[in-house]
């Protein structure tokens, strides 16, 4: 059976084909023979004499020569736009030629400006190479010339040629000319070379000419590096050996810093000496010290304490100090009017802000007298629990001005005032405030200060006294004057012209702002860039803003400034100093925070075993109160921590678990929950995911702006903690006449009350020779064969105790009631 049995042949329409036979190949060897036919191509042949019509117009009306079916005028729209497409051509073809010699004269014009430049550069070069030439010359010349007239017997002169470097510079302008000529040169080799230097796209892309290349800094570094030794200066520079100073333990990256080495040196030091270290991992001193010896410097061990030396206490030139303003703090019991007084100097409402209208914070402020004298003034609280923020505020003033109200006289707080002033050695200024009232009496109050050594002038004294009234403003010009002369005998002074030292009146974490201190600048003018340390903080002065809300860029001495940039929150009463880098202000509070975190560990740990089980015998009776403590600013918070301290005796005692300073977090909830304290917030509130939190563990949040409020709400919840006091009420006296004995119920005491009334539910004590030999209940008391709730005075009755029998006539029953009494805290 034929492959083409029943198959049509495969072809194409048409005339001229021609068959023919493809072999197909398949799988498992088997094959196809298929017949297919293919076509010629058609080749037109010109007839003779077609190229010889004359025009267009000829064409058109020889109908031989026209296709079918198309009129005279179609054929001639035909004919011109073909003349149109052949102009069009010619046109594009010009343009062409313009635009490819346009592009030839530009390429022609950068080379010959490359070529300029480069001849340029190199007439440079050559220049410079001449100059260093010579100036290599005429030093070799001066030094043979030394050299002769210092040994002019010895040895004859021997002329030197003119240069060493001449064979050398021919053979260079050699290769230059050559290179020249190579640049000159059109054709690949010379493009190349003048693109050598430059990175291409593909380059880039693919990781050309050895993948990694040196980078600009370095290229440029080399030509500094060639250049200086074409000008005949030294390449290499002077190894500078330094002191370094070394602590018990440094951080790589400080020890590269301290000996001006890089990192990456000293790391690979360190490798070598087989510690596999990164730049932040810290290293001790021996070995700090054998790599600070490998690189050739000098090492100065210091101790821990050692990084406070940098702050130095720098004694003043009488010619560097200035006049500065006098800081005054007032001062006085509470509500006695210190704010209002302040008040009606400044003209502003300060007491408004304040919660129950007493004075929370420490506050610090500028006044401008009418005089131009400018003073600064810190209004300290007066409630008893912000004793030791005024024990700060007296710590950094000039002058005490003591306010007394003239209808309270002096009070608690007034003689703590009085107290701070006197153990801070300076001046005192009382201000007899409200004097308007109908009650007031101003001899009243300077004769209570006599008691308390405060005697006034008005009572042949040296302490100034002035009647005044806020609210009237009577008498305040008279307060102001006084504190000016006060100021002018002191005759303050500082100087400005050197580093910063302030005292820390206020500190707050401040939500958008964080940490925030307001320091009192004592020395020196602080500066917006300052580094500086503060207590167990550092930081870099951000911003400082003054008392009225506004930015400055500097604060001098005796301004108070709030201070931004702090890493954390410094306590109230730390000293603020400036250093000159941060990593010393670093060290500095880390010093400063592991010596006052053993300081707290040598505290509450203790010293034997027998100390340590007295403390816990000690305590085992006493009940604790435990509680969170979270305020708004450090003052307010340590002044609470101090009042809970206060509030307890020997069987109940408060303890502050944890005291902060911002708003409420999750972590305090936590802490609150795992020790069953409430959580005390103070002009602060909890978050959302606190509250949330708080709600769904029962941990009881209490809010205050008052601190009265806090500290009695503590009390009463610390007296709840308290055993009742039993008191005992003696009711009645009975005497034994006689004991008698009963079957079933054992002896019973026939009695005769003698005093007040016997009752069966009271305790009973049996007297015998009026000494307490048994105390109990009674099981019976009879009245004739009666069961009796209780006998009158002058009646018998019989009597049997519970479990005791060993009564006698002429014994004596005490009988008395027990009454429980709530105690509270005082």
């Amino acid at each position: 059976m034929s492959d083409t049995d029943g198959k049509k042949t495969l072809g194409l329409r048409g005339g001229g084909a021609r068959p023919g036979n493809v072999k197909q190949s398949f799988s498992h060897g088997r094959t196809k023979n298929v017949v297919v036919e293919t076509k010629r191509k058609r080749v037109v042949v010109p007839k003779p004499g077609a190229g010889k019509s004359g025009s267009g117009v000829a064409t058109a009306g020889d109908p031989s020569r026209r296709p079918a079916g198309i009129s005279d005028a179609e054929m001639e729209r035909r004919l011109k736009a073909v003349q149109a497409a052949k102009a069009r051509e010619v046109e594009e073809a010009a343009a062409r030629e313009a635009e490819e010699k346009a592009r030839a004269e530009e390429r022609e014009r950068r080379r010959a400006e490359i070529e300029e430049k480069e001849r340029v550069e190199r007439e440079r070069e050559e220049s410079l190479k001449a100059k260093a030439e010579e100036d290599a010359r005429r030093k070799e010349e001066a030094e043979a010339a030394a050299k002769a007239a210092a040994a002019p017997a010895e040895e004859p002169v021997v002329a030197r040629p003119t240069s060493t470097k001449a064979p050398e510079a021919a053979p260079r302008k050699q290769q230059d000319r050559d290179r020249d000529n190579n640049n000159k040169r059109g054709g690949k080799g010379g493009e190349d070379n003048r693109r050598s230097g430059k990175l291409t796209l593909n380059q880039a892309l693919s990781g050309g000419e050895g993948g990694r290349q040196r980078s600009m800094a370095a290229m440029k570094r080399k030509q500094e590096r060639a250049r200086q030794k074409a000008m005949g200066g030294s390449v290499e520079r002077e190894k500078v050996v330094r002191d370094v100073q070394l602590p018990e333990a440094i951080v790589v990256s400080e020890l590269a810093n301290r000996m001006a080495e890089r990192v990456g040196e000293v790391v690979k030091a360190l490798m070598n000496n087989g510690m596999m270290v990164t730049q932040n991992q810290t290293i001790d001193a021996d070995t700090a010290e054998l790599i600070i010896e490998e690189f050739g410097h000098k090492v100065v061990r210091v101790s821990d304490a050692d990084v406070e030396d940098v702050i130095k206490e720098v004694e003043d030139d009488d010619k560097d100090l200035k006049s500065r303003p006098p800081v005054i703090t007032i001062m006085g019991h509470v509500d006695h009017g210190k704010t209002s007084l302040l008040d009606a100097i400044r003209n502003a409402k300060v007491v408004a802000g304040e919660a129950g209208g007493i004075t929370q914070h420490i506050g610090a402020y500028q006044v401008k007298t009418d005089g131009g004298q400018v003073l600064s003034f810190l209004d300290t609280p007066g409630h008893a629990a912000f004793t030791s923020m005024r024990s700060r505020g007296a710590q950094v003033t000039d002058i005490v001005v003591l306010v007394v109200a003239a209808d309270d006289a002096v009070m608690p707080q007034t003689i703590e005032a009085i107290n701070h002033a006197k153990a801070a050695e300076v001046p005192m200024i009382v201000a007899i405030n409200k004097i308007d009232r109908p009650a007031a009496d101003p001899d009243k109050v300077r004769t209570d200060l006599l008691q308390h050594e405060v005697i006034v002038e008005k009572m042949s004294g040296d302490v100034q006294d002035v009647e005044v009234s806020a609210i009237t403003g009577q008498g305040l010009d008279e307060l102001l004057e006084a504190i000016a002369l006060q100021a002018e005998i002191l005759e303050l002074k500082a100087n400005p012209d050197r580093a910063a030292q302030g005292a820390v009146i206020e500190a707050q974490l401040d939500v958008g702002r964080g940490p925030v201190a307001t320091v009192l600048i004592q020395n020196g003018t602080l500066h917006q860039g300052d580094i500086f340390v503060v207590g167990e903080q550092y930081g870099k002065v951000r911003a400082l803003i003054d008392d009225q809300g506004n930015r400055v860029k500097e604060a001098g001495p005796s301004v108070p400034v709030e201070v931004l940039g702090l890493n954390g929150t410094p306590e109230a009463g730390d000293v603020l100093n400036v250093t000159s880098t941060e990593a010393q202000a670093r060290e500095i509070a880390a010093y400063r925070e592991n010596a006052a975190k053993d300081k707290r560990a040598a505290a509450g740990a203790a010293t034997t075993l027998e100390q340590l089980m007295a403390n816990a015998k000690a305590d085992e009776n006493v009940s604790e109160l435990p509680i969170l403590v979270k305020a708004d600013v450090q003052g307010s918070a340590e002044a609470i921590v101090q009042a809970m301290e206060k509030i307890g005796n020997d069987e109940v005692r408060v303890r502050v678990l944890h005291s902060g300073v911002g708003a409420i977090t999750e972590t305090d909830v936590g802490l609150a929950e795992a020790s069953g304290a409430p959580i005390m917030g103070f002009n602060v509130r909890a978050n959302a995911s606190a509250r949330n939190t708080a709600n769904q563990k029962s941990v009881e949040i209490r809010y205050y702006s008052v601190i009265y409020d806090l500290v009695d709400d503590v009390k009463a919840a610390a007296s709840g903690l308290l055993s009742a006091e039993i008191r005992e009420n003696f009711i009645g006296y009975a005497t034994i006449k006689e004991v008698f004995k009963v079957t079933g119920v054992g002896k019973v005491a026939g009695c005769l009350v003698t005093e007040g009334v016997a009752r069966r539910s009271a305790g009973v004590r049996l007297l015998r020779d009026n000494v307490v030999i048994h105390e109990g209940t009674l099981k019976t008391l009879k009245r004739f064969k009666d069961e009796v709730a209780e006998v009158q005075s002058g009646q018998e009755c019989g009597m049997a105790f519970e479990n005791y029998d060993d009564i006698r006539a002429d014994d004596v029953i005490e009988i008395f009631e027990r009454e429980e009494i709530t105690r509270t805290l005082s």
